[in-house]
């Protein structure tokens, strides 16, 4: 029975581990995401080397700046050539594209509300000419985004419960193994937490164990799929190891207690002849 109820709870808390490098996996593609949202910093045409310097400076020291680069107005006139194909300093006689600074935000600043506070600080700098980015495509990543995290939260909140009943039913049929037991320790005069401790322990030893065999299994299957299938179930920091770590430990600790109390109490306080009866 510890055997069946330490594999049971095992294979739970592997499911509950998988979804949380899922999980951190998706939140690494949201931010890849956010972090192509650009900004175009346009210079005016009569901007000179200092200002142009100063601009840099402000930028890259501000907090919504994940990189910056700067792109000058032969740079910005070879882009054209190179992406359209027509160069319009030769029917023109001059380079009309002006200098700019292209800066990628921060995750953080990424939505659309951080990005009108970002821009109308930016534009009453007097040496910007204007701010261009693309509101369409930044309203409608802020929509995906929000979607996709609503789907993961319904997602890791569904399989929460399924963790839950399946792992306090799984202690209750340990317990309900030794309802006779409980029984005997109460006619002889046993108190309530007398009678628990022992189950509360031993719940808690298997809840341990079950964790880290779930967390061993999560490590085999995390290196066949990074390093054979080149799949990355989640990006490999210390922080999102001691994440999932956290997760698979606490799930298990805290679900096979609450199992165990609960069993406990229901067979403490029947009586008998039930106990025969069920």
């Amino acid at each position: 029975m510890y055997v069946t109820t330490s594999v049971s709870i095992t294979l739970v808390l592997f499911l509950v581990g998988l979804v949380a490098m899922v999980t951190l996996s998706a939140h690494r593609m949201i931010e890849q995401v956010k972090h192509n949202v650009t900004l175009t910093v346009v210079l005016p045409a009569d901007a000179d080397s200092a200002q142009i310097a100063r601009c840099g400076a402000v930028l890259k020291a501000s907090p919504y700046c994940h990189a910056c680069r700067y792109i000058s107005r032969e740079d910005a006139l070879a882009e054209h050539v190179h992406s359209l194909g027509d160069n319009p300093e030769q029917f023109l006689g001059y380079n009309p594209l002006l200098a700019s600074y292209e800066v990628s935000l921060n995750a953080a600043y990424a939505n659309a509300d951080s990005i009108a506070v970002v821009d109308q600080q930016l534009s009453a700098l007097p040496y910007v000419k204007q701010v261009i980015y693309q509101k369409d495509l930044v309203d409608l990543l802020e929509h995906n985004v929000s979607q996709v995290t609503l789907v993961l939260l319904g997602l890791a909140v569904m399989l929460l419960l399924i963790a839950y009943v399946l792992i306090i039913n799984t202690i209750r049929l340990h317990v309900y193994s030794q309802r006779f037991l409980i029984n005997t320790m109460r006619l002889v005069g046993a108190t309530p937490w007398v009678i628990k401790r022992p189950f509360v322990a031993r719940s808690l030893r298997m809840g341990c164990w079950s964790a880290l065999m779930a967390l061993v299994l999560l490590a085999g299957l995390f290196y066949y799929v990074q390093y054979s299938m080149n799949i990355v179930l989640m990006p490999q920091t210390w922080m999102n190891v001691a994440f999932v770590v956290c997760v698979v430990l606490l799930t298990g600790e805290l679900l096979t207690l609450i199992g165990a109390l609960i069993a406990v109490n229901r067979y403490i306080r029947m009586d008998a002849e039930r106990m025969y009866a069920i």
